[in-house]
């Protein structure tokens, strides 16, 4: 009897569980770095879009993993410090993720129209920053090595990779908006392991040693302080471009509309698949 009163509470639990949800997301993208020091913000902010499947394992627990394509974005002249503006730097990058996530709504849907959950997990990521020159050309900025990475007279500046790893984690409420479709907002911020999403990290190198190397081109992006009124000249090797102490982190936020795939297993209603408890014989 004790067996069978514990699965009267195990089966009608899985029963609620196993459910497949087709994910789609939109929202906006930002990141934090050298160009947008605010941890989070929707200044210059870019448009995010999603697609993923969620698998439930329990009433609160569900594993999901998602692919996005997203855009971020900085520029100095929206800058709020003088001597960052005088530097003129800008950027941008579209960002493409897959991520697999764990996923614990911490009401049971079951019984509740809304609940917060919070989630993370792990992730890949693809970026590759450009900005455009003073001829309105795309450039892309990691060959250039703008701080020297990967040249001989800096041995010390390795070059990036352009896809890498990121733990994504963050919060959101979920709102069961029929039996078959929830409604989420959610904001996910990603810890990246570079310091390069903005191809800004640590000091400039020598102009004539990246003119050699790179040519010209790679010294008219590395500083463009010139294309100011002040006419700013290329800075001394060795001054501060940026800051190397903390890596870069991206986000999304935005909506999620999740569908149930086939058919049901059910709520714990007496019309969604309930399995009631077997009544004790007398």
């Amino acid at each position: 009897m004790r067996k069978i009163i514990l699965l009267c509470f195990i089966i009608p639990s899985m029963a609620g569980a196993q459910k497949l949800h087709l994910d789609l997301f939109g929202g906006f993208s930002n990141y934090q770095g050298d160009l947008q020091a605010k941890q989070f913000t929707t200044e210059q902010a870019k448009a995010a879009i999603g697609v993923g499947l969620r698998y439930d394992l329990s009433n609160h627990f569900a594993v999901r993993t998602n692919f996005t394509y997203a855009s971020v974005a900085a520029n100095d002249k929206y800058n709020r410090q003088a001597d960052l503006q005088q530097r003129n730097l800008s950027f941008r990058s579209v960002v493409t993720e897959a991520n697999l996530l764990l996923d614990y709504n911490i009401l049971n849907l079951n019984y509740h129209k809304l609940t917060p959950y919070v989630f993370g997990g792990i992730a890949a990521f693809h970026f590759n920053p450009y900005a455009f020159d003073s001829s309105g050309n795309k450039i892309y900025l990691k060959p250039l090595s703008t701080e020297g990475e990967g040249l001989a007279a800096y041995p010390d500046r390795k070059e990036y990779h352009l896809t890498q790893m990121a733990i994504p984690f963050g919060a959101g409420i979920r709102w069961r908006f029929t039996d078959n479709v929830t409604l989420s907002y959610e904001i996910g911020l990603r810890k990246t392991f570079t310091d390069y999403l903005d191809d800004v990290s640590t000091n400039y190198v020598d102009q004539a040693t990246l003119g050699a190397a790179k040519g010209p081109k790679a010294v008219e992006m590395a500083y463009r302080g010139d294309e100011l009124k002040t006419g700013l000249a290329y800075p001394a090797d060795g001054t501060v471009r940026g800051g190397p102490k903390f890596k870069d982190w991206y986000y999304f936020s935005g909506i999620t509309i999740s569908i149930g795939i086939g058919k049901r297993t059910g709520f714990h209603g007496s019309d969604n698949g309930r399995t009631d408890c077997p009544k004790p014989v007398q």
